[in-house]
């Protein structure tokens, strides 16, 4: 089977991107093919695959799906890519869009050079902060915010966020000395949280300026993950290091992210996407 497909890439962030509203795909053979058009040696390569879909609440519809299959509820950087794609092929006529996700509907914003988006601000909506909900077993409606997080031999401080699916934050002195090779994958598939959770480590280096390390649940080690870029910036201004209404820059592995939690609780990112190349991919079931 033949699937025309576009890879972009939000940072370094890269997916391989299918209009639905032109391609007709089993949903039965979506996580397959999902994992096979992500290998890097069989496959396109990318950290996973994204689906631009039809919406009967939203203007245009996204679906997101790791590397190994499974299907996530949100993505910030490939919220970006979407509204470039679907302003850029005329899905849209305006520059202010709605794009629904399993997490619910966002709105977009695309700043413009020569006719090509350039930059483009997303709602990321309000972060989800009640344990039960993120979801983190324990007490339901308590926050966790700087608690232990035992982990063998390990004693780590732990925030947790959801910005529509889940993130666990830690903060550390020298980004460069973080444990994501060594603990990520562990934290991201720990029995505490049944859905399994995004791993962050952050180094703050001023109010408004802080670094940023990803594992990146059913992906691995990626070089960017825009609501991960968000729940770091809350759990920074719940921590107390940083402010709310403040645009705050995230140093991620594969550029920049501004970020600002609102008075009014919702999350705006700021950033930008490309488009790497089109193609077709010949996939077949096996």
């Amino acid at each position: 089977m033949k699937i025309e497909f576009t890879k972009m890439h939000g940072l370094g962030n890269n997916y391989i991107y299918i209009d639905m509203f032109q391609e007709t795909l089993s949903e039965k053979d979506i996580p397959m093919i999902a994992r096979d058009v992500s290998d890097i040696h069989t496959g396109v390569g990318s950290d996973g695959l994204i689906l631009i879909t039809p919406s009967e609440n939203a203007e245009i519809g996204m679906r997101i799906f790791n590397k190994d299959g499974s299907e996530g509820k949100t993505c910030g950087n490939g919220l970006r890519c979407v509204a470039k794609y679907v302003y850029e092929k005329q899905f849209v006529h305006t520059t202010h869009f709605t794009i629904e996700t399993k997490a619910g509907i966002v709105e977009a914003y695309v700043e413009l050079s020569d006719g090509e988006v350039n930059s483009i601000t997303v709602d990321m909506g309000i972060p989800v902060l009640n344990r039960s909900n993120i979801p983190m077993i324990g007490a339901e409606q308590e926050k966790v915010i700087s608690e232990p997080f035992e982990l063998g031999a390990e004693s780590l401080s732990l925030t947790a966020v959801s910005m529509g699916n889940p993130h666990a934050v830690f903060f550390v002195d020298d980004i460069q000395k973080s444990p994501l090779y060594e603990l990520g994958s562990i934290i991201s598939t720990d029995n505490r949280f049944p859905e399994g959770v995004n791993c962050e480590f952050i180094e703050v280096i001023n109010p408004n300026e802080i670094n940023f390390r990803v594992w990146e649940r059913g992906s691995g080690v990626t070089q960017a993950c825009g609501s991960g870029a968000c729940a770091s910036v809350v759990a920074s201004i719940l921590n107390g290091y940083s402010r709310k209404d403040e645009e705050i820059c995230v140093h991620l592995t594969g550029g920049d992210l501004w970020i600002k939690w609102a008075s009014d609780g919702h999350v705006w990112m700021r950033g930008p996407a490309e488009t790497i190349a089109n193609g077709e991919y010949y996939w077949s079931q096996h």
